[in-house]
């Protein structure tokens, strides 16, 4: 039974369970819950509103005398119950089995395109030697990652473009004209912004050799960010110079990813005004609330790439100088990275997301809606043809300084 325990097949496959259990039901979900929250707060102080602040901890129930508001912090909770609690009615008129199946189809690829996401470095469990654990798999460092994949972007893109099937599922088996406007919306949409969104990372894989999400951490960990290279290795003013092509790609990327996820100012799939709710117009309880969770999972893992791939992922700003002139360590170091600065790297990690979401909430209150035809101009005749100009520019400045 020891060595059994002690296989690397064993300690793979627990370290697996235990990354999915935490990044996707700790990390992701309760993201996905409280960016809700966090929509709510920040348009309300956009707009001089209050916004949700009294759902707290309800001691009334108990015989208290007053509820603790906790500022609304219970809010995605209450939403959530009201969700499982209200009834779940699907119209008569409605193509079941597609209708049912549409849900689904839109959260599962968001929750699929975060097990290559790198959210930290790695951690060392040799400190559970302490406590009585041994076995050959506590001294092996655990990479932070769920699927170590050497196509990282690649997979992301293939998985994310799968979710367009369940919102014109949606719209088409709805049987109702503004589900269906939604759903044809929604793909032409997507097709557009996905060429724009694959050609601007091109520059950012060229300048690095690597397909590898978890290398693209570590050299941006070891260099400087490519949006911030300054400091590491090889600094030289080329790596400067290549900034012009990476601000372009970086503009490209976030803004495709708002197209991509439905987000305003490109929420023409189901905006207000036009479209009633668009292609979720029929759904109700935990129907509809999938459709939620799945655009604001989409927002939350496109924030992740657009760290990992412009703004060192897990990285801490400066960490390379700190070290030097501090000696504390703050850099990846192969085989030697203490849990604790593991713990700092996924903290590093999900501010930076954080952040990314805040700016999402941000524009989505900020900007006013395109029009479609602005909307299709603007992926095809502006975007597509910048992030192949972009290309071609990298390769000419690469060549030029030697890198």
């Amino acid at each position: 039974m020891g060595s059994f325990l002690d296989s690397i097949n064993l300690a793979y496959l627990i370290a697996s369970a235990v990354k999915i259990v935490f990044f996707s039901f700790l990390v992701i979900l309760p993201m996905v819950a409280y960016s809700v929250y966090a929509e709510r707060r920040v348009s309300a102080i956009i707009q001089d509103r209050v916004g949700p602040n009294r759902t707290g901890i309800p001691l009334t129930l108990f015989g208290g005398k007053k509820d603790i508001p906790l500022a609304g912090l219970i809010q995605p909770l209450a939403d959530g119950l009201k969700f499982l609690l209200k009834e779940d009615f699907t119209p008569s008129h409605v193509k079941k089995f597609y209708y049912w199946l549409a849900p689904t189809l839109v959260m599962v690829p968001a929750l699929l395109t975060a097990v290559v996401i790198p959210f930290g470095s790695e951690l060392d469990l040799s400190w559970l030697t302490k406590f009585g654990v041994e076995g050959a798999w506590v001294h092996q460092p655990v990479a932070l990652v769920i699927a170590d994949l050497n196509i990282g972007p690649l997979f992301t893109f293939a998985i994310a473009s799968l979710g367009v099937y369940g919102i014109v599922l949606a719209g088409w088996s709805s049987n109702s004209k503004y589900p269906f406007l939604g759903g044809v919306r929604s793909s032409s949409q997507m097709i557009s912004y996905e060429i724009a969104l694959g050609l601007s990372i091109v520059p950012v894989l060229m300048i690095l050799g690597d397909l590898n999400l978890s290398e693209i951490a570590r050299y941006q960990d070891k260099n400087g960010w490519l949006l911030l290279p300054f400091w590491g290795e090889g600094l030289s003013f080329g790596r400067f110079v290549l900034l012009i092509p990476i601000a372009i790609s970086f503009v490209i990327f976030v803004i495709s990813m708002f197209a991509e996820t439905n987000r305003a100012p490109f929420d023409l799939p189901e905006c207000e005004t036009e479209l009633v709710a668009g292609y979720h117009t029929e759904y109700s309880s935990m129907k509809f609330a999938l459709f939620f969770m799945g655009e604001y999972a989409a927002m939350i893992i496109g924030s992740g790439l657009a760290v990992t791939l412009f703004l060192g992922g897990w990285s801490i700003p400066f960490g390379g100088l700190i070290e030097q002139w501090t000696g504390i360590q703050l850099t990846y170091h192969e085989g030697a990275t203490p849990w604790w600065l593991g713990l700092l790297h996924i903290g590093s990690f999900l501010i930076k997301v954080v952040g990314f979401i805040i700016f999402f909430i941000w524009v989505r209150w900020t900007l006013p809606r395109f029009r479609y035809d602005q909307l299709m101009k603007l992926g095809w005749l502006v975007f597509f043809e910048l992030a192949l100009a972009n290309v071609f520019l990298t390769a000419v400045l690469m060549l030029w300084f030697r890198i």
